[in-house]
C-alpha cells in the first residue's frame, strides 16, 4: 500500500495502523498509546531491563505447535487420510535450550543438519526431556563427524533416528558404523525457482537416480537397513503456487513408484516452509494449504492403488520465529537532505538482524510508544560505520512511518517475529562489526506455579568478553 507523506501529518500513528490495516490482531494491541506484545506489557519490561533488548516470548512457541497440529489432525479426518502426522522442530532455527526444551514439551519430534547437533540430542537425553523412541531426522551433507555421531545414536539405541541420505556415498559410512538395523531416508533434490543462478538444489539425489539406487544398493538388505522415507525442501517455502505444487507431486509420484517395489517404505517430509507473520497486512490460509497437501497424496496414491504414506514436517521459523522481538531506543534524528529523516537507533541492524543486511529481509516493525503522536517517513539507521546498516521499508509499503520525535521519554522501536536464525547468523557471543555489543537478552515464560515471569538469559555483551576473544586478556 502506497501511503502519501504529505496527508499523513494530520493523522496520529494509531490512525496510521487502524485505517490500513484490521488492528488490533493476534499478538498484537495497544493500551493506553502503548503496544502490547502478546499482552505483554513492553514498555514496563523496557522500564525494568532497558534497550537494546532481544525479548523472547515463550509460550507462543507451544501454541504455534498445536495450531499446525489442530490443522493437519482436521485434514487428516475430513480426507479420511489413513497416514499420521509427526511435527518436527528443525533445531536450526534456534538452537537454544530454553527454546528446544519448550518445544518439546508438546510432543514433537527434532530435525538435525550438523554433527554437533547430536551432542544436543545426548544432552536432552541425559536432562529427561527426550526418550529413545523419538524421530531424529538427520539431514544436511554429513562428514565422518556427523555420520559417526549418527552411528553412536543407533548404536545407544535410538531406534528413530533416520540419516535421510543426501548423496551415493553417505550409505557407506553406516554399513561400516552401524551394528543394529536402522532406517533411512533420501533427500529428492528440488528444482529451483527460474530467478535461481542454478536449476537444481545441491542437496540430495536427483529424482531419476533414486529408483536405481534403492534396487543396486538398499534392496536386499532389509535386515540391516530399511528406506522408509522421502524428503524434499523446498528454499521457496510452501505456497499456494504451480512451482510448489509440481514440485511436491513429482515427490508425490515417486513415493508411490518406490513403493510399489519397496514396501518398508511409508513416510513423506515435505520439510519446513510455512511463511511467519511479517506484517500487520499478513494473509495466509494454514488450513487451505494443509488441506490440498494431505488431498494431494491421498489421490496420487489411490490412483496408484499404494497405501497412503506418514506426513513428516520440519517447521523451524514457523515454530519459533514469532515468540522473539528486538526492541531498540532512538536516540537521535537527523535531516541529512531535504527529504529524508533518520532515527538513529542504539544498536545495529547487522550485527542483531543480519537478515536485514543479508537477503533484504522485512519484520514487523511497530513503535511501542507515541501512537498518539503524528507521524512521519523515515530511515532507521543503525550505529555502525557501515552505510548498508539501516531498515528503510516494511513488508506491505517500499517506506517506514514512524511517530514525530517530541519531548518527553524516547521513542521505542521494535521488531517482531524475529526469533529464527537471526543468533545463528549474527554469531551469538562472538565479535560484531564495530565491537557493537550483542543486547540483553530477557525471556518470558511460566514459572513452576503457572505464573508468568521474565528473567534475564544474558546481559549486554561487554567489552572484556570481546577483548578476551581478540587475544587482549
Amino acid at each position: 500500500m502506497k501511503l502519501n507523506p504529505d496527508q499523513s501529518m494530520n493523522n496520529t500513528y494509531t490512525d496510521l495502523v487502524t485505517q490500513t490495516f484490521n488492528f488490533p490482531q493476534e499478538g498484537f494491541d495497544v493500551k493506553d498509546n502503548y503496544l502490547r506484545f502478546n499482552g505483554l506489557d513492553l514498555k514496563a519490561l523496557i522500564d525494568k531491563h532497558g534497550t537494546p533488548m532481544k525479548l523472547t516470548y515463550l509460550p507462543k512457541i507451544g501454541q504455534q505447535i498445536m495450531k499446525a497440529k489442530k490443522m493437519f489432525a482436521n485434514a487428516i479426518k475430513r480426507h479420511h487420510y489413513e497416514g499420521k502426522y509427526y511435527y518436527c522442530y528443525c533445531t536450526k532455527s534456534s538452537h537454544f535450550s530454553f527454546i528446544v526444551e519448550e518445544a518439546l514439551a508438546n510432543d514433537i519430534h527434532l530435525e538435525t543438519s550438523y554433527a554437533y547437533d547430536i551432542e544436543i540430542i545426548k544432552k536432552l537425553y541425559a536432562r529427561k526431556k527426550i526418550t529413545k523412541d523419538i524421530f531424529i531426522i538427520c539431514n544436511g551433507f554429513k562428514q565422518k563427524t556427523y555420520t559417526s555421531r549418527i552411528a553412536s545414536l543407533l548404536n545407544s539405541g535410538f531406534k528413530n533416528v533416520i540419516p535421510v541420505l543426501d548423496n551415493i556415498e553417505e550409505l557407506q559410512q553406516y554399513k561400516k558404523s552401524v551394528k543394529v538395523p536402522f532406517k533411512l531416508g533420501i533427500r529428492v533434490a528440488a528444482e529451483e525457482e527460474p530467478n535461481f543462478p542454478f536449476y537444481t538444489s545441491r542437496l540430495g539425489f536427483r529424482a531419476r537416480d533414486v529408483l536405481e539406487f534403492y534396487v543396486d544398493k538398499i534392496e536386499g538388505n532389509e535386515d540391516r537397513f530399511q528406506l522408509k522415507m522421502l524428503h524434499i525442501f523446498l528454499n521457496k517455502g510452501i505456497k499456494d503456487d504451480i512451482y510448489y505444487w509440481s514440485e511436491l507431486n513429482k515427490v508425490i509420484n515417486l513415493y508411490c513408484q518406490l513403493k510399489k517395489i519397496c514396501p518398508e517404505l511409508d513416510s513423506i517430509n515435505i520439510g519446513g516452509g510455512f511463511p511467519i507473520k511479517h506484517s500487520l497486512g499478513f494473509e495466509y490460509d494454514y488450513q487451505f494449504m494443509i488441506n490440498e497437501i494431505v488431498s494431494n497424496i491421498k489421490k496420487a496414491c489411490k490412483r496408484n492403488n499404494v497405501p497412503m504414506p506418514h506426513i513428516f514436517t520440519e517447521f523451524g521459523s514457523y515454530t519459533v520465529g514469532e515468540s522473539m522481538a528486538h526492541i531498540y531506543s532512538v536516540i537521535g534524528q537527523k535531516m541529512q537532505n531535504d527529504r529524508e529523516i533518520w532515527y538513529m537507533i542504539d544498536s545495529s541492524f547487522i550485527t542483531t538482524l543480519p537478515d536485514t543486511w543479508g537477503i533484504g529481509e522485512r519484520f514487523l516493525m511497530l513503535p511501542i510508544n507515541k501512537w498518539d503522536v503524528e507521524y512521519q517517513r523515515v530511515v532507521l539507521g543503525g550505529i555502525t560505520c557501515d552505510s548498508h546498516d539501516y531498515y528503510d521499508s516494511e513488508e506491505h509499503i517500499n517506506e517506514v512511518f514512524l511517530p514525530k520525535m517530541n519531548n518527553g521519554e524516547p521513542l521505542y522501536v521494535g521488531f517482531f517475529h524475529t526469533g529464527a536464525y537471526q543468533d545463528q547468523i549474527s554469531g551469538y557471543g562472538g565479535i560484531k562489526h564495530c565491537l557493537i555489543p550483542s543486547p540483553k537478552h530477557v525471556i518470558v515464560g511460566y514459572d513452576k506455579n503457572g505464573k508468568l515471569v521474565d528473567w534475564v538469559y544474558a546481559k549486554e555483551q561487554t567489552a572484556q568478553s570481546m577483548l578476551k576473544i581478540l587475544g587482549y586478556m
